[in-house]
């Protein structure tokens, strides 16, 4: 049986600054929604410069705001360099709270920054809570170093503004794994609403083939959205040029933020080494993870997810700075033998990576390890939705059809 909600809405924001992560995860939030629930409308805010380049599903759309970007320092800048930062945040702004009022959401679910960008969905939040939408936070397992998190929230009064307007918080992996707000002082009402729903499967569609997959045995290497990815894939090129007796076949996603200088050199630079096929961008990611004998990444949310869904042997080599997320679920995935880590320090070591890269694909894969970290993210997803949606009554009237 499929359950239908008759014109049910559903709004998503994803504030996208410097990879793809967020719009990746809503995305995949957002098309599990569409198969388990028929009526079911949903609509993703995001300031991803590249949300276009990704197929949506029937009742799955996007509304695109002005980008900004995340520099290493921490810092933000507007991506049209003509447009004042402020500007920007204010068109963003106006866009949020109009597309929230055309739309009229039943839920809001915000990914990972609880008042948006800058405070920018603070407003949006206000005015739908007085309306009765239900407003959903949802949080990767890791946030940050604790001390980082503290501080950063402490500047926004942000846990207090969680208390006053979220109704459920998902934290989206197992408890066993990490606590986001690990450290921090949190008030037992915003406890209370939290729920770890799991990790979030990945499946590969076999409708549309990805046009970058080789044919026969490759270790994947990945940057997800590239814009801090240079080093990786300088660390494997200074391996595979070190150590002729490094002779897995690679492929090397460089990612779409990868600035062009950058990828221009390292396009030209895997020219003269034969193991190596350097593409820039593929948004059928899950496809190549699917097929690789093996993953190297930096590991941040989704590529972690991947590998868990197809239980893929991975080398971790984590971003560091400015956050210390990559490096803390590393770290604890290391620990519970579900990946090989190295620092970036040890990465640029060819030999040492090359060893490590030449035993990768005979390590076990993570389900020899941690079969317990179960990927019912999107299942229990389903389920919070449906619950929201049965309380409200006839304000998303309930239907139950076949198919």
């Amino acid at each position: 049986m499929t359950r239908r909600f008759e014109d049910a809405r559903i709004l998503m924001y994803s504030h996208d600054t410097f990879g793809l992560g967020h719009l990746r995860r809503c995305r995949t939030i957002a098309h599990s929604l569409v198969e388990h629930y028929r009526g079911v409308h949903i609509l993703i805010v995001s300031g991803a410069t590249i949300a276009g380049a990704f197929d949506y599903r029937a009742r799955v759309d996007f509304v695109k705001i002005p980008s900004v970007i995340k520099l290493r320092n921490g810092e933000y800048t507007s991506m049209d360099q003509h447009i004042d930062l402020h500007d920007t945040l204010k068109m963003r702004r106006s866009i949020i709270r109009h597309t929230a009022e055309t739309f009229k959401p039943h839920i809001f679910i915000v990914d990972k920054e609880p008042m948006g960008l800058r405070g920018e969905v603070e407003d949006t939040l206000s005015y739908l809570k007085c309306q009765g939408t239900t407003l959903v936070l949802g949080l990767r397992e890791v946030m940050d170093a604790p001390h980082l998190l503290e501080a950063e929230w402490a500047r926004g009064d942000t846990m207090r503004k969680i208390g006053q307007f979220y109704d459920q918080i998902w934290v989206y992996g197992p408890p066993d794994f990490y606590d986001p707000l690990d450290g921090l002082d949190v008030p037992p009402p915003v406890r209370a609403r939290m729920e770890f729903v799991g990790f979030l499967q990945r499946s590969a569609s076999a409708e549309v083939l990805s046009e970058h997959k080789p044919k026969g045995d490759y270790i994947l290497v990945t940057t997800g959205g590239g814009g801090d990815g240079e080093d990786l894939v300088d660390d494997v090129f200074n391996a595979y040029q070190a150590d002729p007796t490094l002779t897995e076949r690679a492929l090397v996603v460089l990612g779409p933020y990868m600035p062009a200088q950058q990828r221009a050199d390292l396009l030209k630079r895997s020219a003269a080494i034969p193991y190596i096929e350097v593409i820039e961008f593929d948004n059928r990611m899950e496809q190549l993870i699917a097929g690789a004998r093996a993953v190297v990444a930096m590991g941040g949310y989704n590529t972690y997810c991947e590998i868990l869904s197809f239980d893929k042997p991975a080398l971790i080599v984590p971003r560091v700075l400015p956050r210390e997320e990559q490096l803390i679920r590393a770290r604890r995935a290391a620990e519970l033998g579900l990946i090989d880590m190295l620092l970036p320090d040890e990465a640029h070591d060819p030999l040492r990576l090359s060893a490590a890269l030449k035993a990768l694909p005979d390590r076990p894969p993570p389900s020899k390890s941690a079969s317990h970290l179960c990927l019912d993210g999107l299942g229990n997803i389903a389920r919070l939705v449906g619950e929201v949606f049965d309380r409200r009554g006839d304000r998303a009237r309930l239907s139950l059809v076949g198919g």
